[in-house]
């Protein structure tokens, strides 16, 4: 029996903007669902298991930014990956979006050639098998579960900080620059800016700090980020 395809859920309110998204997911060998409102995907994401959301940010019902604060403030089982899709391309906007959760950012009008490498690339990512497990006595990063621990407490950590912790913890005290995070955590061929990496962080700080250990990633300013082992 084959594989089960990735499952798709696409919410966007405008009808042939999602039908063109439906159709290139589909034709790259995706499952789709497709939804038009805000708490009607809600609904979906509570009962359903989806893989990917691409979501519009102006969207009736509930609107983008605040179904992603409610996705990112549920249990990890829904951190699942997420592509905000919209007209609201400026800079500011993407990097609000990527503060609130969202994984990557695509302003429209779109390619739909980069809507599907964009999507490829986050599930990728997602599913990506992690090799190595590292432990600085604080800090417990767990390869094969994909979890990490301090004192016995799991973090919420979804895949992209994940891999961006287990990164730096490889080589504890190493800066690492912005371009050199993007190559190894989003991998070479992604479309993401460098201030995504900083949004990350961001995250990946915010979670740390709820155990204690939000000084384990240093700001090296002027050249980038790394991670400094617990004494």
């Amino acid at each position: 029996m084959a594989a089960l395809s990735k499952h798709v859920l696409i919410v966007e309110d405008d009808a042939p903007i999602a039908r063109l998204i439906e159709i290139h997911l589909q034709a790259s060998g995706l499952q789709t669902t497709v939804c038009d409102d805000g708490l009607d995907a809600q609904e979906l994401l509570k009962n359903n298991q989806y893989d990917m959301l691409v979501l519009d940010r102006m969207i009736p019902g509930k609107r983008g930014l605040d179904l992603l604060r409610w996705l990112r403030a549920q249990d990890k089982t829904m951190l699942l990956p997420v592509l905000m899709v919209t007209a609201l391309s400026m800079t500011d906007e993407r990097v609000r979006g990527l503060n609130e959760g969202a994984d990557d950012y695509l302003g429209k009008p779109f390619e739909p050639d980069e809507l599907v490498a964009r999507v490829a690339a986050l599930l990728r990512r997602s599913t990506s098998v992690v090799t190595e497990t590292f432990d600085d006595k604080a800090i417990q990063l767990d390869d094969e579960s994909m979890e990490v621990k301090v004192d016995g407490k799991l973090l919420a950590l979804r895949p992209l900080e994940f891999k961006l912790l287990q990164t730096m913890m490889g080589k504890p005290g190493r800066v690492f620059s912005r371009e050199q995070l993007l190559d190894t955590v989003w991998g070479m061929d992604s479309f993401v800016e460098e201030r995504t990496v900083d949004a990350t962080v961001k995250r990946l700080r915010k979670e740390l700090a709820t155990v204690g250990q939000g000084d384990a990633v240093q700001t090296i300013r002027g050249m980038g980020y790394r991670f400094q082992a617990s004494s």
